[in-house]
């Protein structure tokens, strides 16, 4: 049973009395060799981002139209360090991440820069997000080619020029090297535990608020993975 909790409790205290069970090691999420996977492969991109709990993050891009699939994991640390338990040190140089698998031909990668700075996260937080604290909380994006590291600077740059937040933004734009995909109590856990007291305050007024700012773009039935 999840115990209730004050609004700033981060979500690592709240993690110790989850009655989830603690799976060791990683799931791997290599895509079925079906002829379908492989027609998809051609046609697919991929984009990671860090925002915080990857619990919301991942949540609003699985309501993002032409999203294919949205996974949790770390990035920006090494293999042996992808545990939660670890990251959650804050010393592993890893940030709680989301890989997003999507179609351009239906969503642009500029479409998730605008989710992501604009509802996914606060991006003028350094090093935390909301009650959460520690560089694996920190706002970044991890490029995959020279086009996305170009996008993102430029979007951030307008965003700072048109001054869209009271703050600088912080994000990150560093290239990406790996991404290690989360325990899988950690995969589509708003859509398993929406009474969790932490994604109640959290993560659902990310969804209410992506469907007011970018109608457009917004599902209401979220992509997860079977």
């Amino acid at each position: 049973m999840i115990p209730r909790r004050n609004r700033v409790v981060p979500r690592r205290w709240l993690m110790a009395a989850l009655a989830l069970p603690m799976l060791v090691g990683q799931h791997s999420w290599a895509a079925e060799g079906t002829g379908t996977a492989r027609q998809k492969a051609a046609v697919e991109q991929k984009a990671v981002f860090a925002g915080g709990c990857f619990w919301g993050v991942d949540a609003v891009f699985k309501h993002v139209k032409g999203v294919d699939q949205v996974i949790s994991g770390y990035s920006g640390g090494q293999a042996t360090t992808a545990q939660y338990e670890l990251v959650s040190t804050g010393s592993t140089g890893q940030a709680e991440s989301v890989e997003v698998t999507y179609n351009p031909d239906q969503v642009s990668y500029q479409d998730l820069l605008a989710v992501f700075f604009n509802v996914a996260h606060d991006p003028t937080e350094l090093n935390r997000q909301g009650p959460d604290t520690g560089s694996q909380y920190r706002s970044a994006i991890f490029y995959m080619d020279p086009s996305q590291q170009h996008a993102a600077q430029r979007y951030i740059d307008k965003l700072d020029g048109d001054k869209a937040f009271p703050q600088p933004i912080v994000t990150q734009v560093v290239p990406f090297k790996a991404f290690y995909p989360a325990e899988e109590y950690h995969q589509n856990f708003l859509e398993q535990h929406p009474d969790n007291p932490y994604i109640v305050f959290n993560d659902l007024p990310k969804l209410d608020n992506l469907k007011v700012k970018y109608p457009q773009l917004y599902q209401s039935q979220p992509t997860v993975k079977p």
